[in-house]
Order: structure tokens, then sequence, then C-alpha cells
């Protein structure tokens, strides 16, 4: 069984990539609606949330987490990996590897939360495969809560992801990376506000990653292809989500963990 953990729905990006490649592979998706967002949170405040839910996630047996969430990871991956050193962790690293070597232009966008931006994973990957390229990075503001609110199509939407990608195809940008799971969501209107950009969404690399650790594990000797739903929030309105946005059937549950967070 693999485990997904995001601050809301938008780590389902992971979950379709993941059944995809894997469809019998048993699956549970922890969704912390009760805090999300989490972009415009502080470090310390992500890391303390995210190392709740990790605890969560390592009681149910899970391996291993997939922490699809990129502002979690940017804020407390080393965190879980050092208080679970024996759980395989694999998180999210906003995808400038691959964006480099794509751009003609020399010239990267980055749409994430402001928490993103800020993290150390995104200057590390970075320095290590774009020092040559000048990284653009545009703190999506609003674009999490349309997607939670089931809005992937409206004139609003359109509205509020044209006014975020303008400044960066301003600076040049060929290539937009997708520095956030919820954002594959709106890919159609991300597409037509950069029409001829290429978009790099990084999920079906992350779900690659996580059923090799799996492997690896030996985690997946008997699978039934079952997806679990949880979240610190509101049963219902995830039961809502997973309709609107047409996600693989399951059971839903609240997790009760808000209480502790």
């Amino acid at each position: 069984m693999i485990a997904i953990y995001d601050s809301g729905i938008g780590g389902a990006s992971v979950l379709l990539a993941l059944r995809s490649l894997a469809p019998d592979v048993d699956i549970i998706y922890l969704a912390d609606q009760a805090h999300v967002p989490y972009g415009d949170r502080t470090q310390a405040d992500i890391r303390a949330i995210a190392l709740d839910c990790a605890t969560w996630l390592v009681a149910q047996g899970a391996v291993p987490i997939v922490v699809a969430c990129n502002t979690a990871s940017a804020a407390a991956l080393g965190a879980m990996r050092e208080r679970y050193p024996d759980t395989p962790f694999v998180g999210m690293v906003p995808a400038v590897k691959p964006a480099a070597q794509q751009s003609v232009s020399g010239v990267i966008g980055v749409m994430a939360t402001a928490a993103t931006l800020q993290g150390q994973l995104l200057a590390d990957v970075t320095l290590a495969h774009a020092q040559h390229h000048t990284v653009v990075g545009q703190a999506c503001h609003g674009l999490v809560e349309f997607v939670e609110a089931g809005d992937v199509d409206s004139p609003a939407l359109h509205q509020c992801v044209a006014a975020h990608v303008a400044p960066m195809l301003a600076a040049g940008a060929d290539v937009l990376v997708l520095g956030c799971t919820h954002y594959p969501f709106i890919r159609a209107a991300i597409a037509k506000a950069a029409p001829g950009v290429t978009i790099i969404d990084p999920a079906p690399a992350v779900a690659q990653q996580a059923l090799r650790a799996a492997r690896s594990q030996g985690a997946l000797l008997v699978e039934h292809g079952r997806t679990d739903y949880y979240t610190t929030g509101d049963a219902a309105h995830l039961r809502w989500q997973i309709d609107v946005l047409g996600l693989p059937p399951g059971t839903v549950r609240a997790t009760g963990l808000e209480a502790h967070v």
C-alpha cells in the first residue's frame, strides 16, 4: 500500500498518475483539508502540521509515503526522514531540471505557492540544474482555492491564471513548471493563457519513483487496486471533490487527526 499526502485534493494528480501506471496498487490518500492552503503559512507551522500527518500515515503501515505537496516537501521532507528513518518518503521537487533541458529562451517560469518559492528545495535544484538559466518564480495566490472548490474552468479561474502567467511570459519564459500538485487540474486554463509554451507536470515522474520505492521494500506483493481517502476536514466535501474532479472511486473517511494538529 502506497500513501499519498497533500494539504488538500491537489495530490490526487499524483494519485491519477500512479493509478495509470499500476491499476492494482492499493493507495491511501490523506488530504489535510483542516489546514489547506499551506502556501501562506510559516515554514515552522507547515513542518509541525506535516510531521503530525506523517505520524498518522506511518501508523497505517503504508510504504512509501509520497509527500504530494510541493509546499510540505519544501518545508518538512527532511524533518520527516529524520523522524522516521526506516520509512521511505518520496517528495515533490520542482521540475527545474527537465525545464532547463527543454527551454530554448533560457527562461523558466515556476508556478508555485509562496512557501514553495521560499523553500530550500527550489534553490537547490536551480543551483544544480539551471545555473545558466533565469528562473522566474510566480506565487500563484488563489489557484489552490479554486481547485479545492472544484472550479477548474470558470471565467474567474481563467482570469486569475492569466494574471499569474503574464509576468513569466513577459520575462521570456518558454517553459512553465507546475510547482504545486493542484495545478495539473487547471492545466487547460494555464495552456490557454500561455499558448505555445511547454508545461511540465512532475506527477508522472513522482509516481514512477513511488512505485520503485514500494517495490524495493517488497510492499506490493498482495494488492487489490483499492483507494482509501481520508481527510482532516469534512468527508462529505472530499467525496464531492472526488466526483467533480473525476477521481478513482473509493472509501472516504475523516481521520480525527485535526484534533491533534
